[in-house]
């Protein structure tokens, strides 16, 4: 299996970078605006981006200011299956932000898209995280 992996120290407390990935308004906020999504383990999560891609979600873990996890249910083919990992750490008032997409059969070139594209939305995390503004995908940009 493959995975992409991604390292981010984001200026915040961890508690503030866990609402972001885990509320509506914080996912909306950096990864796309078109999020529906609620903090309970079970709970289905949808994130459409435009017309062409939705991914559901089923949020499989939550450990408050340390820990989210989640499973594709439904979305690309090569996505179904796969398991996102946020692993927070803060030190001194910074969240190391530990992120897997993970259990990928092969490293395809749909793999390689979507590793360039979740570096630009870690990026997009740390910086709503920090200054309330990310660049989540927008519908009418696409």
């Amino acid at each position: 299996m493959t995975e992409i992996k991604h390292l981010v120290t984001i200026n915040a407390p961890a508690e503030a970078v866990y609402r972001a990935i885990t509320d509506q308004e914080g996912l909306a906020g950096w990864w796309t605006e078109q999020t529906k999504a609620q903090p309970k383990v079970g709970s289905i999560a949808e994130f459409r981006f435009g017309d062409r891609y939705l991914n559901r979600m089923r949020i499989t873990g939550l450990v408050p200011g340390k820990k989210v996890t989640w499973e594709c249910i439904e979305g690309d083919r090569e996505w179904i299956g796969t398991r996102f990992v946020f692993d927070l750490e803060e030190r001194e008032g910074k969240t190391v932000t530990r992120f897997a997409h993970t259990n990928w059969n092969e490293a395809t070139d749909l793999y390689a898209h979507c590793n360039y594209h979740w570096g630009r939305y870690m990026t997009s995390l740390k910086d709503y995280c920090e200054t309330g503004s990310g660049t989540p995908f927008r519908a009418e940009r696409s």
